[in-house]
């Protein structure tokens, strides 16, 4: 994602690309990090602490992102990439580890982690390509070192600091588009390997909020409400993996492999990476929401408890709206009026219970979808982009 790859290695066909275990093992370690994220909204509601998940989880997922390209077009199949994938999977666990104090005194160990994740990403790329890598390593590197720098200064400059990799990040993929417009440089997203990728990273990141639900029952008895608010928490999870995964996976893969080779850089771009952040970060916030309302489900929730609810659910949606844009698959006028009407559900929670504002939320996501059905989306890749 970083850099588009000079010149493609005979590769398996496009059918027998899958992801390997490898890749979805180092998938699960990335997961930690939204684990950690989710439990540092938990821990402290306030805009502060959404200002920070927002810029470690902006980070991360750009360097994740740079692993997930790679490995599109260079399978970890080898000894040496074996082991720096391996290596970049130390880089992102320290990273994790350091994440709920990562603006304070870990703030060293996450840079230590991430400058790691740089330079493991940095080898895996030469192993399999050369020196090509100038085009976007000494960014991703001054940028591990704003990081790093940040943990030693306070306030403002801090914030400035880690918001330093975010704009190089932007810088390093408007380079890597404008060198992978020339004939030198051959870039060819393999379809289904990619969009499995990301899909079963959201699989692996909905069960995190399954996950949540659990925790947010420890200690808990389990009485009829506290049941009734589980089983609504899991609904709401599997209402969000249909909106996804039942019809938009499919048709971001035909849509992806039947475009042209020209055209696919930009579209992944957009759908998998600037659409998979409002989506992911809908999951992070949506978790903690859970987490935090099942263990007092009959009684109204704090203001900032309810706007997780309804806000996580919001965000997914938008994000769903803006991979559907990307890759223009579908109508998104359904999804744009319910990512707004979820909001309302907020006011519910407040001013009667998590499990009044469960019901609400559940019951318009299932609205969402069966007029959707019921509007008849074309299955293989619609191009309206309302």
């Amino acid at each position: 994602m970083t850099a588009p790859v000079p010149h493609a290695q005979p590769e398996p066909t496009e059918d027998e690309r899958r992801v390997s275990t490898l890749e979805l093992f180092f998938d699960l370690v990335f997961v930690f990090t939204l684990t950690q994220l989710t439990a540092l909204l938990e821990h402290d509601l306030s805009p502060t602490a959404g200002v920070q998940v927002v810029l470690v989880f902006v980070v991360l997922f750009w360097m994740y992102g740079g692993y997930a390209w790679l490995t599109n077009q260079l399978p970890p199949t080898t000894t040496p990439r074996r082991v720096l994938m391996i290596a970049g999977m130390v880089a992102f666990f320290v990273c994790a580890l350091a994440i709920p104090k990562a603006f304070a005194a870990t703030g060293l160990a996450f840079g230590g982690g991430y400058l790691l994740a740089v330079l493991v990403h940095a080898a895996m790329y030469v192993e399999g390509y050369g020196l090509a890598v100038w085009r976007f390593v000494p960014l991703n590197i001054v940028g591990a070192l704003c990081v790093i720098a940040a943990a030693f200064v306070e306030g403002g400059a801090r914030y400035g600091l880690w918001a330093a990799p975010i704009l190089l990040q932007y810088l390093s993929s408007l380079l890597s588009a404008r060198v992978g417009d020339t004939s030198q440089a051959r870039f060819d997203i393999r379809a289904s390997h990619f969009v499995e990728r990301h899909g079963l990273l959201l699989i692996v990141a909905f069960g995190e909020s399954v996950v949540a639900i659990g925790i947010g029952l420890g200690g808990v008895e389990l009485g009829p409400g506290v049941v009734a608010a589980a089983v609504l928490g899991l609904m709401l999870a599997a209402a969000l993996w249909w909106a996804y995964f039942a019809e938009d996976e499919r048709r971001a893969e035909h849509r992806l492999a039947s475009a042209p080779r020209t055209d696919r850089l930009g579209m992944a771009l957009g759908a998998y990476f600037y659409a998979y952040l409002p989506i992911l970060l809908g999951v992070i916030t949506l978790a903690a929401g859970l987490q935090l309302a099942v263990g007092h489900v009959e009684a109204p929730l704090a203001p900032a408890e309810a706007v997780l609810l309804g806000g996580g659910v919001a965000l997914y949606l938008a994000g769903g709206v803006a991979f559907r844009r990307a890759l223009g698959i579908a109508s998104v006028r359904v999804r744009v009026l319910a990512a707004a009407v979820v909001l309302v559900t907020v006011p519910a929670g407040i001013g009667l219970s998590a499990l009044a504002q469960l019901v609400a939320l559940v019951a318009m996501l299932i609205g969402m979808l069966l007029v959707e059905a019921r509007a008849g989306q074309p299955a293989g890749g619609a191009t309206s982009r309302e």
